[in-house]
């Protein structure tokens, strides 16, 4: 299946399904070009790789044809949704064929008074949004890249976003799926009652990072339109301050719905480039709150965190006058990491959970260790969940900064872990985080996880190679190696 042709020097296609496959989506639906940068990576660039070809079924029927057709060549599968994910599980594998769901767009209905969307997996999260609308309701989680990521990705990935401090990551929205597996069987998961019986499939599927098959449609709970929504940003002379205010209206049991931090050099980035949206140069760092709910319960909240803000002593309080006004505050928030390309070509976003009560001690010393690398790091995070994402700003082309960049992003995920946080709050493991899944779990965890993956894809064509590791943990562990599933001791 790999062997290289003589002409392009990329993966040839044998084996015959190729046309089959075209035969079943049409010629538009096949990419056989996979060295295009369209599809050669997700968002972490620096893992690049190179397909035999990208299949774009319209539908689930199509879909489960496709697969049976690879499932009978023994084809590695890679699904894919809009290739926004930064922790490379989306990168091709050789000789395998990515599954995207880009032509799967269609919101195929809408129950208002269930409060539900059943869309296909390739509806980009803030078009639901917009066709929610008009029923008075919307779709919560909401990550920076709502304008370009799709569900079936976020379902992958169980994404989070700004405001799911209050309404949750992208599992608590699941109601129901219908999944592909790897054989083109085309699982119903959708819920048949209030509290259906079985096994829970659908937990199990979301964050499993296309392990388990092609999700092709999804069932979503929606939310309704908030009577008030205010928003406000704190300006601080401090990055530190700012973290502390976080920490402080956590435990004080204030509920926004959104806390972020933006630090200066996020900040200089974003009010150079089209997402300017009026942040103050001289601030340290920022705080971007927002607020809904009843008006009354919305002024409290505001008050209590503006009051809050005034103790950690914060220069200035600005409060958005309108609608206009809130989605500039927003568009810089969720333009910044595109923003960062004006610092270097390129940008290493890292995706690590620290304690709420240690966010100014981990930021720090996330910004210390850059610092000791000659590295260029800005912060830009969901602060109050204490999901952090310190953004490396790098040129892939210099192979040593690319060293430094990969031993700093794992230098600060040890640090988070050590201290009690997480590996992962919403890009997924990947290619990014394979080798540190022993940092966070054994053997005896492992296999169960890899127990639970045979049992849909015994033949493991299921994205190969990524987030599970491939060697034990005992023997990998100390060698910086990945680990082999297979090795351990079920």
């Amino acid at each position: 299946m790999d062997r290289r042709c003589s002409a392009g020097g990329g993966p040839c296609v044998t084996g015959g399904w190729l046309e089959e496959v075209r035969s079943l989506v049409g010629p538009r639906g096949v990419v056989t070009r996979t060295s295009a940068v369209a599809y050669e990576s997700d968002g972490l660039t620096m893992e690049r790789g190179e397909g035999a070809a990208v299949v774009l079924p319209r539908d689930t029927a199509e879909t489960a044809r496709v697969m049976r057709v690879l499932a009978r060549h023994g084809v590695p599968i890679v699904p894919r949704g809009a290739g926004t994910g930064l922790s490379g599980g989306a990168t091709p594998v050789s000789g395998g064929v990515t599954i995207g769901t880009a032509r799967m767009r269609g919101v195929l209905a809408i129950d208002a008074l269930e409060r539900t969307a059943h869309v296909q997996a390739g509806v980009v999260n803030a078009d639901l949004s917009r066709a929610t609308a008009p029923h008075g309701l919307f779709y919560a989680p909401d990550p920076s890249s709502q304008a370009a990521c799709t569900l079936g990705g976020n379902v992958a990935n169980n994404s989070g976003g700004p405001h799911c401090l209050l309404h949750g990551n992208t599992s608590r929205h699941v109601r129901g799926l219908v999944l592909v597996d790897a054989s083109g069987e085309v699982i119903d998961l959708m819920p048949t009652g209030p509290d259906p019986e079985g096994l829970d499939l659908v937990g199990v599927t979301v964050g499993s990072e296309g392990m388990f098959g092609v999700v092709a449609e999804v069932l979503l709970n929606l939310q309704p339109l908030p009577e008030t929504v205010e928003t406000v940003l704190a300006v601080f002379p401090t990055l530190d301050a700012a973290c502390d205010c976080v920490t402080d209206a956590i435990a004080a049991r204030l509920e926004p719905s959104a806390i972020e931090i933006l630090d200066r050099l996020t900040i200089e980035a974003v009010e150079d480039s089209v997402f300017a949206a009026g942040y103050p140069r001289e601030a340290e760092a920022v705080l971007l709150v927002e607020a809904e709910g009843g008006a009354a319960e919305v002024d409290a909240t505001v008050a209590d965190l503006v009051a809050l803000a005034e103790r950690h002593g914060c220069m200035e309080v600005r409060r958005a006058q309108d609608a206009g006004e809130r989605a500039r505050l927003w568009a810089g928030r969720k333009g910044a990491f595109g923003a960062m390309g004006r610092v270097a070509p390129d940008l290493y976003v890292a995706d690590v959970v620290a304690p709420r009560t240690r966010l100014r001690e981990i930021v720090a010393l996330s910004t210390e260790i850059a610092r000791e690398r000659g590295l260029k790091l800005a912060n830009v995070f969901h602060a109050g969940d204490g999901n952090l994402h310190p953004n490396i700003s790098y040129d892939r082309r210099d192979e040593d900064e690319v060293r430094r960049v990969l031993e700093a992003g794992r230098l600060i995920m040890e640090a988070c872990i050590e201290r009690g946080g997480s590996l992962t709050g919403e890009h997924g493991v990947g290619l990014e985080k394979q080798a540190h899944m022993c940092d966070v779990f054994g053997d005896d965890d492992l296999g169960v996880m890899h127990r639970v993956r045979d049992a849909a894809d015994p033949e493991r064509r299921l994205n190969p190679g990524k987030t599970l590791p491939v060697r034990a943990c005992r023997e990998a562990r100390g060698t910086g190696l990945p680990t082999d599933p297979r090795e351990v001791a079920l």
